[in-house]
């Protein structure tokens, strides 16, 4: 399956992102990891199915109602299993 990681930044910390984007990976049944990184913007790595990751893709553009996202930026990388969808620490 495929694996993407996606750096988001614009106001994405402090506004529930992370929590937001852990449920919304949840619901297109996506594995991976959400954290904040030290430069104040949010990284993901996600894996599943590529409509599915599209989805999410397209999500991380709007994120959760507080967030002002002013970019997105996706790498495909090898594919990468992982068990659920977890909230990390940076």
């Amino acid at each position: 399956m495929p694996t993407v990681h996606v750096v988001i930044s614009g106001r994405v910390q402090g506004v529930s992102y992370r929590v937001a984007a852990r449920e919304f990976a949840g619901r297109l049944a996506l594995t991976g990891w959400v954290r904040n990184t030290r430069e104040g913007n949010v990284e993901l790595t996600a894996t599943g199915p590529e409509h599915a990751l599209k989805k999410l893709i397209a999500w991380c553009y709007q994120g959760p109602p507080m967030a002002f996202v002013t970019g997105v930026s996706i790498e495909h990388i090898p594919e990468t299993p992982f068990d659920g969808f977890e909230i990390r620490r940076s």
